[in-house]
């Protein structure tokens, strides 16, 4: 390993925008740590992918929803690597019911995952970063959060105080050199190759300004972008990847 050969970690990368995002950190040089909750098989072959871009790769299976198991994921990759100079906060739920059906529990679940896996790994990776004068946080929200999000209360609540979160973090840390922005995805089917011929998808396809829906690259890119030496300057931004969609909002 290069001394001076950066560190990302990505929740949720074992598939779909997690995945796409490691392919590109990893072609950019990035050491990986792949993070998933249950599907050790999934994350390893996501590693595998790595290595063979000639990249450094790690699993750290964990839930990031667990405050214990979000200790014990960066303390990992901290063993293993000394630093994480990336933290992609890409691991998500969205339950849906209707608000007045959300019982106490449900809600919390979601506030841990989407929310507060956010700022526990933020506070665990930033004195590293800190100390070596550079780093790069990227979380995610979303369209439907942005909106209103009916039968997913939780969910919009949650990604926006991400946002929150997103911009104190860009105006406190970005003298230290540490960028935080927020990336907001439009219609993302996944890496399953049958959602080409969904229906429901054929139809938001069809609406979409640029008549394609998202890909996973599309994502990888922009993070490969903001964790560039190009992208210094971006800081406490929501990005829009949404091929246009959101211009109706």
């Amino acid at each position: 390993m290069k001394k001076d050969t950066k560190t990302a970690l990505i929740t949720g990368s074992g598939q779909n925008i997690g995945r796409g995002i490691a392919h590109h950190l990893a072609a950019a040089g990035f050491n990986i740590i792949v993070n998933g909750s249950s599907d050790q098989e999934t994350a390893e072959k996501v590693a595998s992918e790595v290595r063979a871009k000639g990249s450094i790769a790690m699993v750290a299976m964990g839930d990031v929803g667990d405050k214990v198991a979000a200790e014990q994921i960066v303390q990992t990759g901290l063993d293993q690597f000394g630093a994480i100079d990336v933290l992609v906060n890409n691991a998500a739920i969205r339950p849906h019911a209707p608000f007045l059906d959300i019982n106490e529990a449900e809600w919390q679940r979601v506030m841990n995952v989407d929310l507060n896996a956010a700022i526990w790994l933020s506070r665990l990776v930033l004195p590293a970063m800190i100390h070596r004068g550079w780093g790069r946080i990227i979380s995610f929200s979303g369209m439907n959060a942005q909106r209103g999000y009916p039968g997913a209360s939780p969910v919009a609540v949650a990604k926006h105080a991400v946002w929150g979160l997103t911009k104190s973090l860009a105006a406190e840390f970005g003298p230290l050199g540490i960028t935080a922005n927020i990336i907001s995805p439009g219609t993302f089917p996944g890496d399953d190759p049958a959602t080409a011929n969904d229906p429901k998808f054929i139809k938001l396809q069809n609406e979409n300004p640029v008549r394609r829906l998202g890909q996973s690259d599309d994502i990888g890119a922009m993070v490969g972008y903001l964790c560039s030496e190009h992208g210094g300057f971006v800081n406490g931004q929501m990005l829009q990847i949404n091929g246009g969609v959101v211009t109706q909002y």
